[in-house]
């Protein structure tokens, strides 16, 4: 994402620590991450559960890429983070700004044949490709009625009747155009804003603010429990 967002819990941990003797206080690093790791895999559970009250069927590839790196004695710290390619079209949704476009193109694809999306809703440019390649299919604008000119991935008519009265066997009619006029199959257009927020930080900080506290006092009870 564009830029990280910090969290801090140095007062809490100042007031849980005030009245440390010299033992306990030699403790403190090693719970203290472990703490902050806890709380961590609790950010990471409950950001990829928020993921399909923002997205319809979120891909398992989306809901993966948010990964988290463990704290250390020496770092004290914790991150949650979402891996570089989901980052890419999903900054818009914390940050604002419009959709990641497919690909490195500046065309927005919007699909009007749902059977061209996967089972997650989405849309592959594979699949435009493979498009590109049929006699069927014309990719251009076509001008209106009204005079709007409309770009996008069209697909020819094919006359059902004059195929049967031609008797050729083995033609295949499953997804043919039978309209009788041109099929807009996806139309293009510019980017459009992103209108749902994810909010990843506003629900970074609640859990932590949540779950910091017990976390660190179940760490420190072990800490102390088996040091030697």
């Amino acid at each position: 994402m564009a830029a990280p967002v910090r969290i801090s819990v140095q007062a809490d941990l100042a007031a849980l620590t005030r009245r440390l003797n010299d033992f306990e206080r030699k403790q403190l690093p090693f719970a203290s991450a472990q703490a902050l790791t806890a709380v961590a895999k609790r950010v990471q559970a409950a950001e990829k559960a928020a993921l399909p009250q923002v997205f319809d069927r979120p891909t398992p590839f989306t809901v993966n890429s948010i990964g988290i790196k463990a704290a250390r004695k020496n770092t004290q710290e914790a991150l949650v983070f979402v891996k570089d390619i989901a980052a890419s079209y999903l900054e818009p949704y914390e940050f604002g700004g419009t959709h990641k476009l497919i690909g490195s193109g500046k065309t927005w694809l919007n699909p009007k044949d749902m059977a061209l999306l996967n089972q997650y809703g989405n849309f592959n440019r594979a699949v435009l490709k493979r498009l590109e390649g049929r006699s069927d299919i014309f990719v251009g604008s076509i001008k209106t009625k009204s005079g709007e000119s409309i770009g996008g991935v069209w697909q020819r008519p094919v006359d059902v009747k004059a195929v049967k009265r031609s008797g050729k066997r083995g033609v295949g009619m499953r997804g043919v155009n039978k309209s009788g006029h041109l099929k807009l199959l996806i139309r293009f257009g510019d980017a459009q804003p992103v209108r749902q927020h994810l909010d990843f930080g506003k629900r970074g900080r609640e859990v932590v603010a949540a779950t910091y506290r017990a976390e660190f006092a179940a760490a420190f009870a072990k800490a102390l429990a088996t040091a030697k």
